[in-house]
């Protein structure tokens, strides 16, 4: 289920953004991004639907996907 980050509480978003980069662990290549840049990306794709949050009930956690790569039915 897709959550709007819009309804979000600003330290929250900042939190699941914030949980997702550490976890993913992104190659950002010779030039290492901070914590506060690598937030701000994916604040900036949240904002132009490039990504979603998702909820997942089986799971029951947040996560952080390419728009392109949510597949509803596939929880």
């Amino acid at each position: 289920m897709l959550i709007p980050w819009q309804q979000l509480d600003a330290e929250t978003l900042t939190a699941l953004i914030e949980s997702f980069v550490l976890r993913e662990g992104t190659d950002y290549g010779e030039q290492e991004k901070s914590l506060a840049a690598k937030v701000e990306d994916v604040r900036r794709q949240l904002e132009h639907k490039q990504a979603v949050l998702v909820w997942s009930e089986l799971h029951e956690t947040v996560n952080i996907m390419a728009a392109d790569e949510f597949n509803p039915g596939g929880e």
